[in-house]
């Protein structure tokens, strides 16, 4: 059968009704926000000294001040003029986080200011979005390996298994290795580190060990029930419904979390624990709706079914029916690859 080339259109929407208003008044209360801290500047010598370090006030306040609070307060109007206000404080925001974090990195001063520039360029990055679409485009994340397209299909699952053990060597590498000690060795070296009890780390090994058998039992049912990857470019052919896909629709995403604050814990970094729930928070909002979307259109019936019967991400443990037993145990729905795309809105399943 021919594949389904193209997914639903799904984008992150803000709970409200009006998402420019809402990036607005993100920029309003950023104004607010900014004039507040540079007057602690001022007159708390602790927030100017955890916030920039040696760096003279009055300097960085003759351009952060029209640059940042001014900015943002004028990001907060209607029209063209709030518009491109908006692309100036962001674009300041981002320049002065890059080089508040070279600074730190360099002298070990001015931490707890880089964290809080971190936070507002996101912020304002997702708040440019809603003012100048009047959504996130969650869309472009879907590019290279994250564009959904299903695995070719083999004979036996030979390929596949090689190919999920490269990505798990790939992926596991960098997101459990390489980026934790990054953030780890920059928590410490901007001064942000908490001293933790050693059985934190214990306590993280456990849960790293824990998280990584769930997620090798996960990629192993993708690879060997679904005739494909856990990778989103190589996707199963087959609904998998069998392994821990029993019992929750995304067992690789907790088992990824898991190990993420896991790998922090182990490491005594906070900030690493704070970067794996940040990681989740943007695969619940921004990835999983597509994917789910991909797959209602691809498994359609079947895997509405599913969804009605296992949670997103806790487990229902109650005793089926026989008959739901043989169903979830026999049957291995194929991809609907002739369903046309859609433009509409679906709902997210429940969760």
């Amino acid at each position: 059968m021919a594949r389904h080339r193209g997914i639903r259109s799904v984008e992150m929407h803000p709970t409200a009704s009006h998402p420019v208003l809402l990036g607005r008044v993100y920029f309003a209360v950023q104004a607010m926000a900014g004039a507040a801290w540079w007057i602690a500047v001022f007159t708390v010598p602790v927030v100017r000294t955890a916030t920039l370090g040696g760096l003279d006030p009055v300097a960085v306040a003759a351009l952060d001040v029209p640059l940042f609070v001014v900015a943002s307060g004028l990001a907060a109007l209607p029209g063209k003029a709030g518009r491109m206000a908006a692309l100036v404080v962001t674009g300041w925001t981002l320049l002065v986080t890059a080089s508040l974090a070279v600074y730190a990195t360099l002298t070990g001063l001015a931490g707890w200011g880089v964290l809080a520039m971190i936070a507002a360029s996101g912020c304002s990055m997702l708040a440019l979005s809603l003012v100048w679409l009047g959504r996130v485009p969650t869309t472009w994340l879907l590019v290279g390996p994250f564009a959904f397209k299903p695995a070719r299909p083999r004979r036996t699952p030979i390929a596949h298994i090689i190919a999920t053990t490269g990505q798990i060597a790939v992926f596991w590498g960098l997101f459990l290795v390489v980026f934790p000690l990054v953030i780890s060795f920059l928590e410490r070296r901007w001064g942000l580190s908490v001293p933790l009890p050693l059985g934190v780390s214990a306590a993280g090994a456990v849960f790293v060990v824990a998280a990584s058998l769930l997620g090798l039992a996960s990629a192993a049912a993708l690879t060997v029930k679904g005739d494909g990857t856990p990778l989103p470019s190589a996707m199963p052919n087959r609904l998998v419904i069998a392994g821990p896909y029993r019992w929750v629709r995304n067992p690789m995403a907790v088992a990824g979390i898991a190990q993420g604050i896991g790998v922090g814990l182990l490491l005594q970094s906070w900030l690493v624990v704070v970067w794996a729930l940040v990681g989740s928070l943007v695969w619940n909002d921004a990835i999983r709706p597509h994917e789910e979307a991909d797959l209602e259109a691809s498994f359609g019936d079947d895997y509405r079914r599913y969804c009605a019967e296992v949670r997103c991400w806790v487990p229902r443990f109650r005793r089926r029916s026989r008959t739901q037993e043989t169903t979830i145990a026999t049957s291995t729905p194929m991809r609907n690859t002739s369903t046309a795309p859609s433009t509409t809105q679906p709902g997210s399943p429940s969760a």
